[in-house]
């Protein structure tokens, strides 16, 4: 899941929540759209601590202790 798809879920689940006043039987929009928003928020933590590891984990340095004793540079 992406972060668009996390805020689509958030963005669906609160117009289920608290617009939507038709009934369904068997069904409890609202729960419904309880249950969607939590779904989409915890993608988006789950997207953007994931997204935070990786940028992390990219910027790595290479030390290189025995350099050419050909490099024109030492």
């Amino acid at each position: 899941m992406g972060i668009g798809a996390g805020i689509f879920l958030l963005a669906l689940g609160g117009v289920l929540a608290f617009a939507v006043s038709d009934r369904i039987s068997g069904v409890d929009l609202t729960m419904v759209g309880y249950i969607l928003m939590g779904a989409g928020a915890l993608g988006l933590v789950l997207v953007l601590l994931l997204n935070g590891q990786r940028t992390r984990s990219s910027h790595t340095t290479v030390v290189d202790d025995h350099p050419d004793p050909r490099d024109p540079r030492i």
